[in-house]
């Protein structure tokens, strides 16, 4: 086994083969006639898609995935080539690129034509301007379902109101269009319940890193865990049965007192449990995730896996109430809290997980992660009284990826906190 190469637990197996069998699913539907829906993930409405029989396509999921294949480079400069400043987001560069160079998706299926973009705008502009450059290319209907931003930290009931008129009158009447079919509250109602199962059973995955040592790490492992869940297999009976095995898993050692898998062997010992701020880096990936296991510091507690759900706080899909449940969702992802809320959630995080420091990983060109977060450092630092460190990478651009800088600010930081804790 090389080093940066890891033992793979049942459930990432799963997971793969779960992925690999959608994007063959989606290279045939032009034959089977099942309708294509591309959409993102913040306040994705899957459970919805697929009462309809459609099939979800994210975008950024595509580009990520094509940045752990080693693929997003030159996508990226194809997309470069067709005028797109290097300022952009490098996810929108990179699917635009493998849109110019035939729309192969990560797995090397190709990608079908949508019938409709759907965007649910939950606090990314850039994803306006995004699903703006696809419709001008597939000239296909689109949707923006409007989310208001949560400016004083809660979903007023006139904003619920707003969603759920925009899903009666805009969406579910062009779901119905392209997919021939009525709209059936019973089948959303089913969906709705597997995502509650699903959504129980990674709360309790995640929550599982209060133990110590933490059985998870909660940002390079949690992102094989809310796979599933951001993507195409919330509200699918196979999704719910795969976060019933995640979770046995993780039940399992934690009753081993095991750490998780890691691209340096399993961490038991952690000398270190750290709070993140910020998506990772796609293309050095397991390079970089080994630079904090090699170190002994597991990642406890993360903001990106609230992305496509912040669970955790209490939400889940109702199935009682189908429309309304949709339109909490939505007004509830990371993405569209204020910076109070999130300075909020961190320090909680640090406190209830035991962190010993708080990191913020900044990303060149995700404006909508970036934007407050050295005021996200100071506030964090100042009301918990644990020290923060702040490193710079980017998504799926390998251009802004320097290991040697990265690795010597991580190196500086561990020395710090191991320092800390010996006075302590």
């Amino acid at each position: 086994m090389s080093q940066l190469e890891m033992k793979k637990d049942q459930s990432m197996v799963l997971q793969k083969q779960m992925i690999a069998s959608h994007f063959e699913r989606l290279e045939q539907a032009p034959e089977t006639k099942e309708p294509v829906v591309y959409t993102f993930v913040p306040g994705n409405l899957t459970e919805l898609i697929r009462s309809f029989g459609c099939l979800p396509v994210l975008p950024e999921i595509n580009a990520l995935q094509s940045g752990m294949r080693g693929k997003s480079r030159a996508y990226i400069r194809e997309a470069e080539r067709h005028g797109h400043s290097e300022d952009v987001c490098t996810y929108v560069k990179c699917d635009v690129g493998m849109m110019k160079s035939g729309n192969i998706g990560p797995t090397g299926t190709r990608l079908p034509k949508p019938d409709l973009l759907l965007l649910s705008y939950t606090g990314c502009y850039t994803f306006m301007k995004w699903f703006e450059l696809l419709r001008e290319e597939y000239d296909c209907p689109t949707v923006f379902l409007h989310v208001p931003y949560q400016g004083d930290g809660v979903l007023e009931p006139q904003h619920r109101a707003y969603v759920i008129k925009q899903l009666k009158e805009k969406l579910i009447p062009m779901l119905e269009q392209i997919s021939g079919k009525e709209f059936d509250e019973e089948a959303l109602a089913q969906r709705l319940a597997w995502s509650s199962q699903a959504e129980d059973d990674l709360v309790a995955v995640l929550e599982a890193a209060k133990n110590s040592p933490s059985p998870i790490d909660s940002y390079f492992g949690g992102v094989y865990y809310v796979g599933p869940i951001f993507s195409a297999f919330r509200g699918t009976a196979e999704g719910a049965e795969y976060y019933k095995l995640l979770r046995a898993e993780v039940e399992a050692r934690v009753a081993a007192g095991q750490g998780p898998e890691t691209p340096s062997g399993r961490l038991d010992e952690q000398r270190f449990r750290l709070v993140v701020e910020g998506p990772p880096n796609w293309t050095h990936f397991r390079e970089f995730w080994k630079m904090f296991s090699d170190e002994g510091a597991c990642v406890v507690a993360s903001t990106y896996t609230k992305v496509g759900g912040t669970y955790e706080r209490g939400f889940r899909h109702d199935p009682k109430d189908p429309l309304g449940t949709l339109a909490d969702y939505c007004g509830g992802c990371y993405t569209n809290l204020n910076l109070p809320d999130r300075v909020q959630m961190l320090c909680d995080y640090v406190t209830e997980y035991a962190a010993d420091g708080f990191l913020i990983n900044s990303v060149k060109s995700c404006n909508s992660f970036s934007a407050g977060q050295l005021v996200i450092l100071q506030e964090v630092e100042k009301r918990t009284g644990i020290p923060g460190g702040f490193i710079e990478t980017d998504l799926v651009d390998p251009r802004y990826f320097s290991p040697a800088n990265i690795k010597n600010r991580l190196e500086s930081y561990f020395q710090m906190l191991a320092a800390r804790k010996a006075v302590a």
